[in-house]
């Protein structure tokens, strides 16, 4: 098996980012497909058992078993790994495998980790209730306050975590900033950049330790499967992750990876596409009776709009805005919407809209959504792929009816 024909690992590192999408990392078989291959094997056989000796002690290049790799996770990675700007990356079998993956692989009793208040529900859970039943402290700050994080630090801190934007609030973290800070304490930063695309944001170019992914949202990018990806350095993947992922098995399955791999190839075009709505969408609704405040990093109503612009390389995929009368005058606008679908799910050629605080943020109590910013009238709204004026003409109308 080789890489692709004509060019070599170092000239594809050389494209744009929209070229290594489609080139990076391709293992063609004999037969010379065009598109990449599907392996599903469990497990790959050896010419002799000296061979399979070296295979197992690392001496041998190859394969050994799904659980710790395969040709076509290995094909998802590398093309992943280029686009990131990272060393290597791991396919984990969801997003928040990717995120405990991160975490647990190099923490132990006694560690402390601190992190942005503002998180998804799951990694609040795994931040706040997980990490502490082994003995990890934890201290959750306003991400947006350098001192905070600055004087959280403790002799034993290890790690520090963000994601940004937030979830579902889109606040930004300065990620460049706690980068500084969490280096200054010898403490690994990991950034959680599924809102911002890898298209949109690079935490490792500013400075982040590693980058985790839910490949669910935006890489798949069409509601079929799930998978994440942690990308790092590989001194982070020899020293914690390789072995932490070989011994527990969060592995993604090879056809998820194949569907993560394809997903990447149109990656550019679907973020463009659906970012350039977001903006137009932000806009109008500024513009509706029936709206409060509208959140878009890219908007100069933005509290952290020249963050934004210097952090990121657009406003990305996802608005999120108030609507009048709270959960009640919610609820009666998300029923009545037709093209936009009720769904907990983002970055999806389908536009998708949620109501956090009685989904994905329902379980922490009124007083916890509030320090989050998450209103009982806020609406997250996942940009898709429809035309423009289909969407803006079923949000109004929707609105209406509040």
């Amino acid at each position: 098996m080789s890489q692709n024909d004509k060019l070599s690992p170092a000239e594809i590192a050389q494209l744009r980012p929209d070229t290594r999408l489609v080139h990076g990392g391709i293992l063609r078989s004999p037969f010379g497909e065009t598109a990449e291959a599907l392996y599903l094997t469990q497990g790959y056989v050896y010419d002799t058992a000296e061979q399979a000796e070296a295979r197992f002690k690392g001496e041998d290049p190859g394969f050994i078993y799904t659980r710790y790799s395969n040709p076509t996770a290995a094909m998802f990675e590398t093309r992943i790994a280029l686009l990131e700007g990272a060393e290597v990356a791991r396919a984990t079998a969801s997003g928040m495998a990717a995120v405990t993956a991160s975490l647990l692989c190099q923490l132990k009793s006694g560690d402390h980790v601190v992190a942005a208040r503002a998180l998804f529900g799951s990694c609040r859970y795994v931040i706040e209730e997980l990490l502490p039943r082994f003995g990890v402290a934890t201290t959750l700050v306003d991400g947006t306050d350098l001192s905070a994080w600055q004087a959280a630090v403790r002799p034993e801190t290890k790690v520090f975590f963000l994601e940004s934007p937030t979830n579902p609030t889109l606040e930004l973290v300065d990620i460049a900033a706690v980068a500084d800070i969490s280096k200054a304490a010898g403490a690994c930063l990991i950034v959680d950049n599924v809102f911002a695309t890898p298209m949109l944001q690079s935490p490792l170019a500013l400075g982040a330790d590693v980058v985790v992914y839910s490949a669910t949202k935006h890489i798949d990018g069409q509601g079929r499967c799930l998978a994440g990806v942690v990308l790092c350095s590989e001194k982070f993947l020899t020293d914690h992750l390789q072995t932490f992922l070989r011994q527990t098995g969060p592995s993604v399955s090879p056809f998820n990876a194949w569907v993560m791999l394809k997903g990447l190839e149109t990656l550019p075009l679907r973020v463009e596409r659906s970012q350039a709505t977001a903006t137009a969408l932000a806009d109008r609704l500024a513009g509706e009776g029936k709206v409060g405040k509208v959140i878009y990093p890219y908007r100069a109503d933005h509290p952290q709009h020249e963050l934004a612009k210097r952090q990121m390389r657009g406003g990305g995929t996802l608005v999120t805005f108030e609507v009048a009368g709270g959960k009640a005058g919610a609820f009666r606008f998300l029923n009545q919407l037709k093209v936009v679908r009720i769904s907990n799910n983002l970055g999806d050629a389908k536009s998708l809209v949620t109501h956090p605080a009685t989904t994905t943020h329902q379980r922490f109590t009124p007083e916890a959504r509030a320090e989050m910013g998450i209103s009982e009238g806020m609406v997250r709204l996942s940009v898709g792929l429809e035309h423009v004026d289909d969407l803006t003409d079923d949000i109004v109308r929707a609105l209406a009816a509040v």
